[in-house]
């Protein structure tokens, strides 16, 4: 939350912090954490995702047939997915996604915004 919207949010208690008229000698320390974002917010896996979680080939092939089946995919895609797969194998379309694949990748991300996070508040403590 910017300060702003604390101000907007909270009109009387950000007058208090915020007024110049404060007792000498008196401080406030303020912090605004922000959450943690969802980084998968919004995505959704498309053919390529769910072929990547295939075994083996047979797996990926019958991957395909459900998504177009399910009119996820049209037949001329699936038709180039699976000589794609056949022709050059599952490998071709990037390393396999092993179970809890976007957890760990979210983890990562988290990982990642609390160090950087950690190390914005240690330099502002320093200055």
């Amino acid at each position: 939350m910017s300060i702003e919207e604390f101000k907007k949010k909270y009109p009387n208690i950000a007058k208090e912090l915020f007024s110049e008229d404060k007792p000498e000698g008196s401080s406030i320390d303020l912090r605004f954490e922000t959450p943690l974002t969802d980084p998968w917010r919004g995505y959704l896996p498309g053919p390529i995702d769910y072929i990547r979680r295939a075994k083996s080939v047979e797996e990926a092939i019958k991957v395909i047939d459900y998504l177009e089946e399910h009119g996820e995919i049209t037949l001329d895609e699936a038709q180039m997915y699976r000589e794609k797969l056949l022709k050059e194998g599952l490998e071709a379309f990037g390393p396999r996604k092993e179970d809890n694949y976007y957890y760990r990748k979210a983890m990562e991300y988290w990982r990642k915004m609390s160090l950087r996070s950690s190390s914005d508040v240690r330099r502002r403590q320093r200055s």
